[in-house]
């Protein structure tokens, strides 16, 4: 099995990845690199200077997973894997409409054109909706993740009774996942992670 180079913008990841990869390959190499750096110095744009430190920091990781969707356009650039791509294929495949939930502004464009692009690889009109929860964001980065992955469930709850024909609910960024434990509702909701990392691993 090949080794896998993750770049991720949040340590918090590294245990995520890790745990998954115990379970789903336990022979599996992860080698983590993290730099949250990237994505505070993404927010107001990737500028030329940002996105050649990306790619060339990338460019040298044989095989590479990019776990942060606001400079996922870039690392695919320079060859990574995008952690959610597989996610946005399988909504796609749903038929629509999709729900898209994210935390982060500079995460909605490229995770917009991600699933749009999943479902025109079908030859289907993009039928999705958005919905930001960007008040819940400073949950996570103040280490509450339980409440952070709690709260996006209520609010996913809640959407899912006001446009109860969503086909599946997409949890746009990694740092999502755990919401997905807690959400009521029968209709699919997807996460990233442990679908990128079986791409990642040849799975």
């Amino acid at each position: 099995m090949t080794d896998l180079t993750l770049f991720h913008t949040a340590e918090v990841h590294r245990a995520t990845f890790d745990k998954l990869a115990q379970r789903i390959a336990p022979t599996a190499r992860l080698i983590h690199v993290v730099r949250p750096d990237w994505l505070d110095r993404a927010q107001g744009g990737i500028d030329v200077e940002l996105s050649d430190e990306i790619q060339t920091e990338i460019a040298d990781a044989s095989n590479a997973l990019c776990t942060c969707t606001t400079i996922a356009d870039v690392a695919t650039q320079a060859g990574a894997i995008r952690v959610d791509r597989p996610m946005m294929e399988m909504a796609a495949a749903t038929g629509g409409p999709v729900l898209m939930a994210y935390c982060l502004q500079s995460t909605l464009i490229p995770s917009s054109d991600l699933l749009k692009s999943a479902f025109q690889e079908r030859r289907q009109p993009a039928t999705f909706r958005t919905l930001p929860l960007m008040t819940l964001w400073e949950l996570f980065t103040s280490g509450q993740v339980d409440q952070f992955s709690k709260g996006i469930a209520d609010h996913i709850d809640n959407a899912v009774r006001l446009w109860p024909d969503t086909t599946a609910v997409v949890l746009a960024q990694a740092s999502m996942a755990q919401a997905a434990q807690h959400v009521t509702t029968a209709i699919p909701v997807l996460s990233s992670p442990e679908l990128a990392l079986r791409r990642g691993l040849g799975l």
